[in-house]
């Protein structure tokens, strides 16, 4: 897989998933662009991939439900480095409850969970259309796939971004830019555990799966196109 030149954009980038993803591309010679709310955790990331011996990344603290700030963003990283090759849809929050669920806090998961990735796919698609190439992966969820009672809430999000990945992924998989949504269930990260996992961390599946899935993805022909992957725990099956 030549990466030489090819630049990722990774949302929520300053721990768990969105961090393992973004050192891991780094290594496999990805200019990294790295987003999230949390300067000081991207701060953190971005040292971490320098001390591994990868290029710098591009940082670019935002909140992503800022839409007018996520076009900003996009413009000037096609300013600078002039593509964007891979998108990670990470960033995503959690809140528990169904129709208990307080309605801001609905509102605010969907505008965080699905609107905002809307946005931002508005905004990098057509950057991918005029390469003619580019790979989006969606990071979503078990929670996606499965109305788990109690989570009413963040379940109708991840529902939401599978619905449109997969739309994306019959409307752009012919113009040679894969998209797959990737659904994992417990992951090793500080949201799990606010969200109450019932799991030891040494069982859950490890933020670094979630990187090693792309990579393996990244690493398929150009006739292979995976339209999700579901990813579980011995304990969630």
């Amino acid at each position: 897989m030549e990466t030489q030149n090819k630049v990722a954009l990774i949302t929520g980038a300053s721990k768990g998933i969105g961090k393992a993803i973004s050192i891991g591309l780094a290594k496999l010679g990805y200019q990294t662009i790295l987003t999230g709310r949390n300067a000081k955790g991207l701060d953190e990331t971005s040292a971490e991939i320098i001390r591994e011996g990868c290029p710098a990344p591009k940082v670019f603290p935002m909140d992503i439900t800022h839409s007018e700030k996520v076009k900003e963003t996009v413009a000037q990283i096609v300013k600078d480095v002039g593509r964007i090759d891979v998108l990670v849809n990470n960033a995503g929050i959690y809140f528990g409850g169904s129709l208990e669920l307080p309605e801001q806090d609905f509102k605010t998961m969907l505008d965080t969970n699905l609107s905002a990735q809307f946005v931002l796919l508005q905004e990098v698609v057509p950057v991918m259309k005029q390469q003619q190439s580019g790979y989006i992966f969606n990071i979503a969820s078990r929670s996606g796939k499965v109305g788990f009672a109690g989570s009413g809430g963040y379940c109708a999000s991840k529902f939401g971004l599978i619905g449109l990945s997969e739309s994306l992924y019959n409307e752009l998989t012919p113009q040679g830019i894969k998209v797959t949504a990737l659904c994992p269930a417990w992951v090793n990260t500080t949201m799990a555990q606010q969200a109450g996992s019932p799991l030891p961390p040494e069982t859950m599946i490890q933020p670094d799966d979630l990187f090693e899935t792309i990579r393996w993805l990244l690493n398929l022909s150009s006739g292979s196109c995976v339209k999700e992957v579901v990813i579980t725990n011995p304990a969630s099956l």
